[in-house]
Protein backbone atom coordinates (compact mmCIF):
# COMPACT_ATOMS: atom_id res chain seq x y z
CA UNK A 1 0.00 0.00 0.00
CA UNK A 2 1.14 3.14 -0.84
CA UNK A 3 2.75 5.39 1.98
CA UNK A 4 1.69 8.91 0.56
CA UNK A 5 -1.09 10.78 -1.02
CA UNK A 6 1.45 11.24 -4.25
CA UNK A 7 3.57 8.90 -5.06
CA UNK A 8 6.90 10.39 -4.87
CA UNK A 9 7.93 9.53 -8.48
CA UNK A 10 5.19 11.97 -10.07
CA UNK A 11 4.97 14.38 -7.72
CA UNK A 12 7.16 17.11 -9.21
CA UNK A 13 5.33 17.29 -12.26
CA UNK A 14 1.85 17.42 -10.22
CA UNK A 15 3.25 20.60 -8.11
CA UNK A 16 5.13 21.54 -11.76
CA UNK A 17 1.29 22.04 -13.70
CA UNK A 18 0.00 23.22 -10.30
CA UNK A 19 2.10 26.18 -10.11
CA UNK A 20 2.30 27.24 -14.02
CA UNK A 21 -1.51 26.81 -14.03
CA UNK A 22 -1.38 28.94 -9.99
CA UNK A 23 0.26 31.82 -11.75
CA UNK A 24 -1.63 31.70 -15.18
CA UNK A 25 -5.28 31.85 -13.10
CA UNK A 26 -3.43 34.53 -11.13
CA UNK A 27 -2.81 36.44 -14.35
CA UNK A 28 -5.88 36.00 -16.17
CA UNK A 29 -6.22 39.09 -18.97
CA UNK A 30 -2.73 40.44 -17.83
CA UNK A 31 -0.51 37.82 -20.38
CA UNK A 32 2.35 38.09 -18.29
CA UNK A 33 2.87 34.83 -17.71
CA UNK A 34 3.18 32.47 -21.00
CA UNK A 35 5.54 34.78 -22.83
CA UNK A 36 8.94 34.18 -24.25
CA UNK A 37 10.37 36.31 -21.65
CA UNK A 38 9.44 34.69 -18.59
CA UNK A 39 10.42 31.49 -19.71
CA UNK A 40 13.77 32.57 -20.86
CA UNK A 41 13.26 34.02 -17.74
CA UNK A 42 12.90 31.05 -16.06
CA UNK A 43 15.77 28.88 -18.12
CA UNK A 44 18.50 31.69 -16.25
CA UNK A 45 17.18 30.79 -13.22
CA UNK A 46 17.25 27.18 -13.88
CA UNK A 47 21.01 27.65 -15.00
CA UNK A 48 21.92 29.28 -11.72
CA UNK A 49 20.87 26.96 -9.24
CA UNK A 50 20.73 23.83 -11.22
CA UNK A 51 23.82 22.78 -10.95
CA UNK A 52 24.02 23.33 -7.63
CA UNK A 53 20.68 21.49 -7.17
CA UNK A 54 22.39 18.61 -9.03
CA UNK A 55 25.73 17.90 -7.25
CA UNK A 56 23.86 18.19 -3.79
CA UNK A 57 20.55 15.84 -5.03
CA UNK A 58 23.17 13.46 -6.28
CA UNK A 59 24.41 13.29 -2.39
CA UNK A 60 21.32 12.48 -1.18
CA UNK A 61 20.29 9.73 -3.12
CA UNK A 62 22.92 8.18 -1.33
CA UNK A 63 21.42 9.23 2.01
CA UNK A 64 24.23 11.72 2.37
CA UNK A 65 24.05 15.55 2.65
CA UNK A 66 26.68 18.40 0.71
CA UNK A 67 26.07 21.52 2.44
CA UNK A 68 29.60 22.73 1.31
CA UNK A 69 27.81 23.27 -2.32
CA UNK A 70 27.00 26.86 -1.53
CA UNK A 71 30.80 27.63 -0.35
CA UNK A 72 32.05 25.83 -3.27
CA UNK A 73 29.15 27.86 -6.10
CA UNK A 74 30.99 31.10 -4.75
CA UNK A 75 34.42 29.71 -4.42
CA UNK A 76 34.45 29.03 -7.86
CA UNK A 77 33.52 31.95 -9.49
CA UNK A 78 35.99 33.77 -7.93
CA UNK A 79 38.45 31.24 -8.69
CA UNK A 80 37.18 31.05 -12.12
CA UNK A 81 37.53 35.01 -12.60
CA UNK A 82 40.51 35.23 -10.85
CA UNK A 83 42.63 33.00 -13.24
CA UNK A 84 40.54 33.35 -16.54
CA UNK A 85 40.60 36.65 -17.55
CA UNK A 86 43.33 35.82 -20.07
CA UNK A 87 41.83 32.46 -21.06
CA UNK A 88 38.66 32.00 -19.86
CA UNK A 89 38.94 28.03 -20.17
CA UNK A 90 41.45 28.41 -17.94
CA UNK A 91 39.56 30.00 -15.37
CA UNK A 92 36.69 27.22 -16.20
CA UNK A 93 39.52 24.27 -15.30
CA UNK A 94 41.17 25.96 -11.86
CA UNK A 95 37.13 25.81 -11.16
CA UNK A 96 36.34 22.64 -11.56
CA UNK A 97 39.57 21.40 -10.01
CA UNK A 98 38.86 23.17 -6.92
CA UNK A 99 35.50 21.46 -6.51
CA UNK A 100 36.95 18.40 -7.51
CA UNK A 101 39.89 18.45 -5.10
CA UNK A 102 37.17 19.73 -1.94
CA UNK A 103 34.93 17.35 -2.91
CA UNK A 104 37.40 13.89 -2.92
CA UNK A 105 39.21 15.26 0.12
CA UNK A 106 35.55 15.26 1.95
CA UNK A 107 34.52 12.17 0.62
CA UNK A 108 38.00 10.52 2.03
CA UNK A 109 37.42 12.01 5.03
CA UNK A 110 33.85 11.06 5.20
CA UNK A 111 34.53 7.39 4.56
CA UNK A 112 38.04 7.21 5.86
CA UNK A 113 36.42 8.51 9.50
CA UNK A 114 32.68 7.09 8.99
CA UNK A 115 31.48 10.48 10.13
CA UNK A 116 28.32 12.28 8.86
CA UNK A 117 28.22 13.98 5.91
CA UNK A 118 26.14 17.01 7.22
CA UNK A 119 29.18 17.98 10.04
CA UNK A 120 32.22 17.35 7.52
CA UNK A 121 30.71 19.06 4.59
CA UNK A 122 29.58 22.58 6.89
CA UNK A 123 33.12 22.94 7.65
CA UNK A 124 33.84 22.78 3.80
CA UNK A 125 31.38 25.43 3.35
CA UNK A 126 33.13 27.68 6.04
CA UNK A 127 36.24 26.61 4.62
CA UNK A 128 35.34 27.52 0.42
CA UNK A 129 33.90 30.41 2.28
CA UNK A 130 36.62 31.77 4.04
CA UNK A 131 39.27 31.28 1.08
CA UNK A 132 36.35 32.80 -1.11
CA UNK A 133 37.82 36.27 1.28
CA UNK A 134 41.02 35.73 1.47
CA UNK A 135 41.32 35.33 -2.45
CA UNK A 136 39.36 38.10 -3.09
CA UNK A 137 40.49 40.53 -0.21
CA UNK A 138 37.25 40.76 0.45
CA UNK A 139 36.34 43.09 -2.76
CA UNK A 140 33.97 42.65 -5.84
CA UNK A 141 36.74 41.23 -8.63
CA UNK A 142 35.95 41.74 -12.55
CA UNK A 143 35.89 39.59 -15.51
CA UNK A 144 37.38 41.76 -18.14
CA UNK A 145 36.12 39.57 -21.18
CA UNK A 146 32.95 41.30 -21.54
CA UNK A 147 32.23 39.97 -25.05
CA UNK A 148 31.86 36.96 -23.44
CA UNK A 149 30.17 38.15 -20.37
CA UNK A 150 27.29 38.89 -22.90
CA UNK A 151 27.40 35.94 -24.97
CA UNK A 152 26.64 33.52 -22.44
CA UNK A 153 23.38 35.62 -21.45
CA UNK A 154 22.64 36.24 -25.17
CA UNK A 155 19.21 34.45 -25.83
CA UNK A 156 19.42 31.46 -28.05
CA UNK A 157 15.94 30.38 -30.15
CA UNK A 158 13.93 33.02 -28.02
CA UNK A 159 14.28 31.10 -24.44
CA UNK A 160 17.93 29.95 -23.98
CA UNK A 161 21.41 31.06 -23.63
CA UNK A 162 24.25 29.10 -23.28
CA UNK A 163 24.41 29.06 -19.38
CA UNK A 164 21.27 27.29 -19.82
CA UNK A 165 21.46 24.44 -22.30
CA UNK A 166 24.86 24.27 -20.22
CA UNK A 167 22.85 23.22 -16.80
CA UNK A 168 20.24 21.06 -19.37
CA UNK A 169 23.34 19.56 -21.33
CA UNK A 170 24.03 18.31 -17.64
CA UNK A 171 21.20 17.17 -16.37
CA UNK A 172 20.42 15.25 -19.54
CA UNK A 173 23.59 13.46 -18.82
CA UNK A 174 22.49 12.26 -15.63
CA UNK A 175 19.42 11.26 -16.42
CA UNK A 176 20.88 9.09 -19.03
CA UNK A 177 23.71 7.70 -17.01
CA UNK A 178 21.31 7.15 -14.24
CA UNK A 179 18.73 5.28 -16.24
CA UNK A 180 20.94 3.14 -18.48
CA UNK A 181 24.07 2.70 -16.42
CA UNK A 182 24.38 0.47 -13.53
CA UNK A 183 25.92 3.25 -11.37
CA UNK A 184 21.69 4.83 -11.03
CA UNK A 185 21.24 1.35 -9.48
CA UNK A 186 24.38 1.33 -7.33
CA UNK A 187 23.54 4.88 -6.41
CA UNK A 188 19.95 4.09 -5.63
CA UNK A 189 20.65 1.08 -3.61
CA UNK A 190 23.76 2.82 -1.66
CA UNK A 191 20.99 4.97 -0.03
CA UNK A 192 18.15 2.45 0.85
CA UNK A 193 20.39 -0.01 2.48
CA UNK A 194 23.87 0.62 2.65
CA UNK A 195 24.91 -2.96 4.35
CA UNK A 196 22.72 -4.66 1.32
CA UNK A 197 24.59 -2.69 -0.94
CA UNK A 198 28.05 -3.85 0.20
CA UNK A 199 27.00 -7.34 0.31
CA UNK A 200 25.39 -7.27 -2.98
CA UNK A 201 28.80 -6.08 -4.38
CA UNK A 202 28.40 -2.12 -4.77
CA UNK A 203 31.11 -0.15 -3.75
CA UNK A 204 29.81 2.05 -1.84
CA UNK A 205 32.55 3.78 -0.73
CA UNK A 206 33.99 4.63 -3.98
CA UNK A 207 30.34 5.64 -5.01
CA UNK A 208 30.70 8.40 -1.74
CA UNK A 209 33.68 10.02 -2.92
CA UNK A 210 32.78 10.01 -6.45
CA UNK A 211 29.44 11.67 -5.45
CA UNK A 212 31.28 13.92 -3.44
CA UNK A 213 33.65 14.73 -6.10
CA UNK A 214 31.36 15.06 -8.64
CA UNK A 215 28.68 17.45 -6.32
CA UNK A 216 31.56 19.92 -5.79
CA UNK A 217 32.75 20.17 -9.43
CA UNK A 218 29.62 20.72 -11.15
CA UNK A 219 28.48 23.60 -8.25
CA UNK A 220 32.11 25.07 -8.70
CA UNK A 221 31.26 25.26 -12.69
CA UNK A 222 28.22 26.75 -11.94
CA UNK A 223 29.25 29.41 -10.11
CA UNK A 224 31.90 29.93 -12.61
CA UNK A 225 29.09 30.31 -15.74
CA UNK A 226 27.56 32.79 -13.81
CA UNK A 227 30.39 34.69 -12.59
CA UNK A 228 31.61 35.11 -16.18
CA UNK A 229 28.42 36.17 -17.09
CA UNK A 230 28.14 38.66 -14.39
CA UNK A 231 31.83 39.68 -15.23
CA UNK A 232 31.97 39.79 -11.57
CA UNK A 233 32.98 37.53 -8.27
CA UNK A 234 32.45 38.25 -5.02
CA UNK A 235 33.00 36.36 -1.90
CA UNK A 236 29.58 37.17 -0.81
CA UNK A 237 27.67 37.76 -4.10
CA UNK A 238 26.67 34.25 -4.64
CA UNK A 239 25.87 32.83 -1.35
CA UNK A 240 22.02 33.04 -1.76
CA UNK A 241 21.64 29.69 -3.51
CA UNK A 242 22.09 26.59 -0.87
CA UNK A 243 18.52 27.09 0.33
CA UNK A 244 16.78 27.30 -2.99
CA UNK A 245 19.01 24.23 -4.28
CA UNK A 246 17.80 21.83 -1.16
CA UNK A 247 14.25 23.50 -1.94
CA UNK A 248 14.74 21.86 -4.98
CA UNK A 249 15.62 18.94 -4.13
CA UNK A 250 13.15 18.58 -2.12
CA UNK A 251 10.23 19.26 -4.55
CA UNK A 252 12.02 17.24 -6.95
CA UNK A 253 11.30 14.02 -5.04
CA UNK A 254 14.82 13.38 -3.52
CA UNK A 255 13.76 12.05 -0.09
CA UNK A 256 16.40 13.02 2.40
CA UNK A 257 16.55 9.60 4.19
CA UNK A 258 18.26 8.66 0.45
CA UNK A 259 17.56 6.17 -2.03
CA UNK A 260 14.63 7.93 -3.43
CA UNK A 261 14.54 10.12 -6.40
CA UNK A 262 15.86 10.42 -10.53
CA UNK A 263 17.74 13.30 -11.86
CA UNK A 264 14.76 14.00 -14.34
CA UNK A 265 12.29 14.82 -10.93
CA UNK A 266 15.33 16.93 -9.49
CA UNK A 267 15.12 18.90 -13.18
CA UNK A 268 11.35 19.49 -12.59
CA UNK A 269 11.98 20.63 -9.25
CA UNK A 270 14.65 22.77 -10.18
CA UNK A 271 12.40 24.07 -12.91
CA UNK A 272 9.42 24.69 -10.83
CA UNK A 273 10.99 26.89 -8.34
CA UNK A 274 12.47 28.65 -11.88
CA UNK A 275 8.93 29.29 -13.10
CA UNK A 276 7.77 30.19 -9.59
CA UNK A 277 10.17 32.84 -9.42
CA UNK A 278 10.09 34.37 -12.96
CA UNK A 279 6.38 34.33 -13.09
CA UNK A 280 5.89 36.16 -9.48
CA UNK A 281 8.75 39.00 -10.96
CA UNK A 282 6.38 38.90 -14.33
CA UNK A 283 3.47 39.85 -12.06
CA UNK A 284 5.53 42.82 -10.27
CA UNK A 285 4.99 41.27 -6.37
CA UNK A 286 7.58 42.42 -3.78
CA UNK A 287 10.58 40.31 -3.40
CA UNK A 288 9.42 38.60 0.03
CA UNK A 289 6.24 37.16 -1.52
CA UNK A 290 8.81 34.71 -3.48
CA UNK A 291 9.72 33.21 -0.30
CA UNK A 292 6.66 32.73 1.00
CA UNK A 293 5.84 31.00 -1.91
CA UNK A 294 8.38 28.81 -1.81
CA UNK A 295 7.96 28.23 1.45
CA UNK A 296 3.91 27.24 0.94
CA UNK A 297 4.97 24.84 -1.45
CA UNK A 298 7.77 23.06 0.88
CA UNK A 299 4.88 23.00 3.80
CA UNK A 300 2.78 21.16 1.09
CA UNK A 301 4.94 18.71 0.15
CA UNK A 302 5.84 18.08 3.62
CA UNK A 303 2.05 17.71 4.25
CA UNK A 304 1.75 15.15 1.87
CA UNK A 305 4.16 13.60 2.53
CA UNK A 306 3.28 12.22 5.64
CA UNK A 307 2.12 8.53 5.99
CA UNK A 308 0.01 9.32 8.85
CA UNK A 309 -2.31 11.44 6.68
CA UNK A 310 -2.00 9.05 3.70
CA UNK A 311 -3.51 6.63 6.07
CA UNK A 312 -5.74 8.48 7.51
CA UNK A 313 -7.40 10.01 4.79
CA UNK A 314 -7.33 6.48 3.24
CA UNK A 315 -9.52 5.12 5.63
CA UNK A 316 -11.90 8.19 5.82
CA UNK A 317 -11.98 6.89 2.42
CA UNK A 318 -12.92 3.27 3.20
CA UNK A 319 -15.60 4.50 5.60
CA UNK A 320 -17.32 6.54 3.29
CA UNK A 321 -17.43 4.02 0.88
CA UNK A 322 -18.91 1.12 2.96
CA UNK A 323 -21.41 3.76 4.51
Amino acid sequence: MARHLIDPAYRPFVFFVAVILGLVLVDIGEGNILTSATAFSSLQYFSTFGLVALGLGLTMLIGEFDLSVGGLFGLGGCVAVLTGNENAWVGIACALATGLGFGLIQGLIITGFRLGSVAVTLGGLLTANGLAYVLTLNKTITFDDIDLALALNEPIATVFSIRSIVALAFFAIAIVIFSTMRVGRDLIATGSDRRAAMVSGVGVDKILIASFALSASISALGGALLSYGLASASPAGLADVLVPAIAAAILGGVSLAGGVGTPFGLAVGVLTLSVLRSGLNALGVPPFVNSIASGTILFAVAIIDAPYLARQLRSLGSRLRGA
